[in-house]
């Protein structure tokens, strides 16, 4: 008999609260200089895919010029339903999802590409 895989049922404000704990368990040093970014959860892409966990939207800090003058804040935004189907039914899944994902879309902000990233094992 085969074992069925369960994605976790948690609602917005529960995954946005394990979304705030894992930020504020990232090393002072990656968080710092995040200015003007806001993290947003949503559901799932525009697509509606369960295939892409997170994104950056922006202009990351190797790509900019002059800047600082009203633009719009940059986003990190994270998809509940394709993190938690990733996730299964194990809640510490969960959260090193939700921790890789958010590394690898601040490094995009830093100017960090998918290659490096996956060369690094952030990918």
């Amino acid at each position: 008999m085969s074992e069925e895989r369960r994605a976790l049922d948690l609602d917005e404000e529960a995954f946005e609260a394990l979304v705030v704990d894992e930020l504020d368990a990232l090393p002072d040093d990656m968080v710092e200089g995040l200015d003007n970014v806001v993290f947003v959860v949503e559901d799932r892409p525009e697509d509606g895919s369960l295939d892409l966990l997170g994104e950056y939207h922006g202009v990351a800090l190797t790509d900019r010029g002059q800047y600082g003058f009203g633009e719009l804040p940059d986003r990190i935004v994270l998809y509940r339903e394709p993190l938690l189907a990733i996730a299964e039914d194990d809640l510490d899944e969960l959260r090193e999802q939700i921790h890789i994902t958010l590394v690898h879309e601040i490094a995009h902000f830093f100017g960090i590409d998918d290659d490096e990233l996956h060369r690094l094992g952030w990918g």
